[in-house]
């Protein structure tokens, strides 16, 4: 569903039906974090989710304040990945184990 930002994200959820404005994100709501649309504009879990669709990531995300932006909310992303049993460094790439590369390439003439 898109965000209040128009990036598509897997964890928002709107129900609009009938005049209802009812709007959230999944991802902060299973932590216990306190959501507002603002956030939408700098979360990372689009981009995430739109280069890396493996099934094994799981995101836990935090809503923290840089020292640089002091007085703007930003949303932290760490993941966490269940086959190789480790965090994630690089979210948007992977772990490196789930989708490897094959070691050679073949180039037909």
């Amino acid at each position: 569903m898109k965000t209040p930002a128009g990036k598509e994200c897997p964890w928002f959820y709107g129900d609009y039906y009938r005049g209802r404005n009812v709007e959230e994100c999944r991802l902060l709501a299973a932590s216990n974090q306190q959501w507002t649309r603002d956030l939408c504009k700098t979360c990372p879990v689009p981009a995430i989710s739109m280069a890396n669709s493996c099934q094994y990531m799981k995101l836990r995300a935090a809503v923290t304040r840089p020292i640089t932006a002091i007085f703007q909310r930003r949303v932290q992303v760490t993941a966490y990945c269940e086959k190789s049993k480790r965090n994630v460094l690089e979210p948007q790439i992977g772990c490196g184990e789930c989708h490897a590369l094959p070691f050679e390439f073949k180039v037909k003439e």
